[in-house]
């Protein structure tokens, strides 16, 4: 009788540990691609707020002009990755306007919302004496 030598054990390993492995490596990809949309989610929903806070700490500007620009700036740069963003300027004060932008990014997995806020805050600007 005739024994089986090691290369001829061994047939069909690659293809099994391929078969265990593609998964994982596959669902590694999917979470580095999903961070990214995360994080891609947070700057534009920032970055929102920060113009929101811009556009309402100009002397003369209202809490309505604030929301308005944060409201645009994440229509047009969420490129539909950053959906069903709202806009509050709750906490603003006569000296401080406080802006914060929330939504939901794409997610990869049907049916699991992801949310990001942000907010940002700075004093209105106003004319004072010397």
């Amino acid at each position: 009788m005739r024994r089986p030598r090691a290369a001829e054990r061994d047939r069909g390993s690659n293809t099994l540990e391929t078969a265990i492995l593609f998964p994982a490596v596959l669902l590694l990809v999917m979470a580095a691609i999903q961070a990214g949309l995360w994080y891609y989610g947070r700057s534009v929903a920032l970055a929102a707020a920060q113009e929101g806070v811009s556009a309402g700490r100009a002397e003369g500007a209202s809490l309505a002009q604030a929301s308005q620009a944060a409201s645009a700036f994440a229509a047009d740069q969420g490129r539909g990755m950053l959906g069903q963003t709202s806009v509050s300027t709750a906490g603003s004060t006569a000296a401080r306007v406080h802006v914060s932008v929330s939504g939901q990014i794409v997610s990869l997995v049907p049916g699991v919302p992801i949310a990001v806020s942000q907010e940002a805050s700075g004093a209105v600007e106003r004319w004072t004496g010397p």
